[in-house]
């Protein structure tokens, strides 16, 4: 196991080089610059803030001082808020987006996988025809329709929880975007869910013991090992995605997370804010999958071998 999970960090570098790469010439590329005001500076200043970000010079030595700088662990200054560093403005959203990701996580494996599971042992059931509705409303209906939706019910209309806000992390505040990010995620992994467990029941083996007469728990148990593979393969760039936190929601409910600090940093071109959130974002992202790799791997020791 340890060799399996070498080799796939070791297949990870690459990708963040790539990531970085592509990520530092597109974002300098794009029109305007972070010293671009409503009231011009004058060449002087304009010249001095660029001298002083080393944006005067060659794009390719940028490039070469950003990496070097990078290895050190020193994500640079923020060229929008003077007074901070990139790594302090990603803590303070990322807590945030961590957070809500996280419980939305467990939500969504919960009401997902649970329900998936229900729906395929007992097939055409009203749970089956239950869930197979609510998975299909769950994907077709985007998140900017289900938040409003959330806050006029329960905010305005029950007046139950607060319509937005962070408050600390406060329970209450914390229910609406958590059932925001999660309603769909559960949507996709119920679906799998269901879909692969009915196709396990159909394997030989499992046709096997059900022929040689098993309790049907122990058939369900050894069925839903091979049907968990899809569903974790997901995983990770499901946890990804709700880890890092969602742009809509944090918008729509006014959370300080990452995804508003990553559209704001984009907006007002702040080259290394943005540089730092993507870093953060893919480093997840490979984490992630590992982690899912790894449990895939204990469910089907093939996988580590390579087969």
């Amino acid at each position: 196991m340890i060799g399996f999970i070498l080799r796939r960090l070791l297949q990870a570098l690459p990708t963040l080089l790539a990531v970085v790469t592509v990520s530092f010439f597109l974002i300098r590329l794009a029109p305007g610059g972070p010293f671009d005001l409503e009231r011009p500076l004058s060449p002087a200043a304009l010249a001095q803030l660029r001298r002083t970000y080393g944006l005067d010079q060659p794009l390719g030595l940028q490039y070469v001082h950003y990496l070097a700088a990078l290895a050190r662990g020193d994500f640079g200054p923020s060229f929008s808020f003077r007074d901070l560093g990139v790594a302090e403005l990603i803590a303070r959203g990322l807590s945030v987006s961590v957070t809500l990701g996280g419980l939305a996580l467990i939500l969504a494996m919960g009401l997902g996988i649970g329900l998936g599971m229900g729906a395929a042992l007992k097939p055409g059931g009203v749970l089956d025809r239950a869930v197979g509705f609510g998975a299909g409303l769950g994907l077709a209906v985007p998140t900017f329709v289900v938040a409003p939706l959330l806050q006029i019910v329960f905010g305005l209309g029950l007046s139950w929880l607060p319509l937005g806000g962070w408050e600390g992390g406060a329970p209450s505040h914390l229910v609406l975007p958590v059932l925001t990010l999660a309603l769909p995620q559960a949507a996709i992994l119920a679906r799998l869910t269901r879909a692969s467990l009915r196709e396990t029941f159909h394997l030989p083996h499992i046709r096997t013991q059900r022929a040689m007469g098993l309790p049907g728990h122990r058939i369900t148990r050894h069925a839903l090992r091979a049907a968990l593979l899809p569903v974790v393969a997901i995983l990770g760039s499901t946890a990804a995605a709700l880890l890092t936190g969602s742009v809509v929601v944090e918008t729509l409910f006014g959370l300080p997370g990452l995804g508003r600090s990553f559209v704001d940093a984009a907006l007002n071109r702040d080259y290394t804010l943005v540089m730092g959130t993507v870093i953060l974002v893919a480093v997840f992202v490979v984490i992630l999958n590992l982690v899912a790799d790894v449990l895939c791997a204990f469910l089907d020791p093939r996988l580590r071998l390579g087969r």
